[in-house]
């Protein structure tokens, strides 16, 4: 009687699973049949109630008829996925000729627009362009650059140390150092790149950019250096704009001097990114110190030079006219937006 049920339950279940009409009444009929309350678990319950010598027989049917079951349910299951897949793909057809998605788009970082065109005005008095190391030797940093372990300077710079020897840079003058160490004279090079500091607010960033210039020939003079400035100051911001120099100081300059510039934004009339004034602070600048050309073993008075340099970013708010510095990392589009080279 039981091996007769068990053959019924599976010629039922195979009939079932063949006809389900989707995944998940295919589903809910192996629970119905093959589940722990299932037809196939509450018939093998019978076995307690058969003579011993049937028991075995009737395990082993038990256990090809739960295969049988298994494998068919697996197939109809493949079967269902396989039409539902045909008939979603049918439904769902892609019409290839409609506009693709459209994404928002920037333009090129005014920082970087400024470096192009800084390079390409001073690629034409005949610079050429250097990079330097990120993390940075503190000799180089520092020490080549007449800044010495104890010199009151460093308490002007905040700076990132990785050990005892090494900084994240603080300025790109370092570049400078390398030039003259490994270039034959004379010498015109601009160097860019990142530059880090402790400091950040509406005015400064902990990581910025600087670009700077250094000329080194047999007769330089702070004549060529005003010359220098005065005209990239009306190449990049615009005929017209005057320049002037304030005595200031520089470990690694002297005589050094702070770079104004009418506001190009107001014409040197007056307005708040000016603060009234009329004049702009560009950067700074001077004659090499000798003792920059001894450290770099370069002699002394047979070469002379001069440098200056400037933020990048400050320039470029100067340029357009830039609120907040803070808005150049942060990579908004709208902000990028505004900006075409």
């Amino acid at each position: 009687m039981s091996l007769a049920k068990l053959d019924s339950i599976k010629d039922a279940a195979l009939a079932a699973f063949k006809a389900a009409p989707s995944s998940k009444d295919l589903y809910d009929l192996k629970v119905q049949y093959l589940g722990k309350s299932g037809s196939l678990t509450e018939i093998m319950k019978e076995m307690a109630t058969l003579p011993k010598e049937e028991k075995p027989l009737f395990g082993k049917r038990v256990n090809e008829v739960k295969q049988i079951l298994e494998t068919a349910y697996s197939e109809a299951e493949n079967a269902l996925k396989n039409a539902e897949i045909s008939s979603k793909m049918a439904a769902e057809e892609l019409d290839m000729t409609l506009p693709a998605f459209t994404r928002p788009k920037g333009t090129q970082h005014p920082a970087a627009i400024v470096v192009d065109e800084i390079f390409t005005i001073m690629s034409r008095l005949g610079y050429s362009l250097r990079t330097g190391p990120v993390i940075e030797k503190d000799y180089y940093n520092f020490e080549a650059l007449n800044i010495p372990a104890d010199h009151p300077a460093r308490e002007m710079q905040d700076t990132f140390f990785i050990d005892k020897t090494h900084v994240l840079r603080t300025h790109t003058s370092p570049i400078q150092i390398h030039s003259l160490e490994n270039e034959e004279l004379p010498l015109r090079v601009i160097g860019t790149g990142p530059v880090f500091r402790c400091d950040s607010d509406i005015s400064h960033l902990p990581n910025f950019h600087q670009i700077e210039a250094l000329c080194v020939d047999e007769k330089v003079s702070m004549a060529d250096l005003k010359g220098t400035i005065s005209f990239f100051v009306r190449e990049f911001f615009g005929a017209g704009l005057k320049t002037r120099f304030r005595p200031s100081f520089f470990p690694f300059t002297e005589p050094s001097a702070e770079v104004d510039c009418s506001c190009p934004i107001c014409k040197g009339k007056g307005c708040s990114l000016c603060k009234h004034t009329g004049w702009i602070e560009i950067g700074g600048c001077g004659l090499v110190n000798p003792k920059v050309f001894q450290a770099a073993k370069i002699e002394y008075p047979k070469w002379q030079g001069f440098a200056f340099g400037f933020g990048v970013e400050r320039m470029a708010i100067i340029k357009y006219g830039i609120e907040d510095i803070r808005l150049f990392p942060e990579n908004d589009v709208r902000f990028l937006r505004q900006f075409v080279k």
